[in-house]
């Protein structure tokens, strides 16, 4: 970074952590002992649209690398677009194997950053129920290297549980880099794994 840019206040974007995800196992245990959230053994993974040959091979070992678990009776990784035009990859695990699920988001993710598309990253959303069956998730933003909770309110719609966003990030302060700017804590409607 240049003067220049340290007079105009611009700044390096932060590097993606990918390796922030491996808190997530741990934290799931503290959710569930302090708000009774569950993992759902969903996850996806976000990022801006891109097309191209050299996208489509890193989409095929994708699909090889994760659909491998099929053969011992696992559920394919499926890929979708949302409203916004955004590109979704959905992996499935054992809701109790949390660890499993990290590691095939982690993957996905290191795939698309070693073949040029990190920039196009966004996040990494893992779902969680409670036993009335409220989804919750927690959301990894790549760009700021930090987690925030996203609770749609029961009862359909675009709203939000506020409250419940708040109290988990208190339950979860310790265990993962929680996003500090609310502003940032960008609402995931319609993603899949929620």
């Amino acid at each position: 970074m240049g003067l220049l840019d340290s007079i105009l206040g611009r700044s390096k974007p932060v590097r993606p952590d990918l390796d922030q995800l491996f808190a997530v196992p741990s934290a799931a245990l503290t959710l569930r002992a302090g708000t009774g959230f569950t993992p759902t053994g969903l996850g996806s993974v976000c990022f801006a649209g891109v097309e191209g040959g050299t996208f489509a091979r890193i989409r095929q070992d994708v699909r090889e690398l994760l659909d491998a678990d099929t053969r011992r009776g696992g559920i394919p990784v499926e890929f979708g677009q949302d409203t916004y035009g955004y590109t979704w990859l959905l992996a499935r695990q054992e809701p109790d194997d949390t660890a499993a699920l990290v590691n095939d988001l982690h993957a996905v993710n290191t795939l698309l950053q070693e073949g040029g598309f990190g920039p196009h990253l966004l996040c990494s959303m893992i779902g969680f129920r409670n036993p009335e069956g409220r989804p919750l998730a927690l959301v990894y933003l790549y760009k700021r290297g930090t987690f925030y909770p996203f609770a749609p309110s029961p009862g359909g719609g675009e709203r939000r549980d506020n409250q419940l966003e708040l109290q988990v990030r208190a339950v979860l302060g310790d265990d993962l880099r929680v996003e500090g700017d609310l502003a940032r804590w960008f609402p995931v409607w319609g993603a899949p794994g929620l």
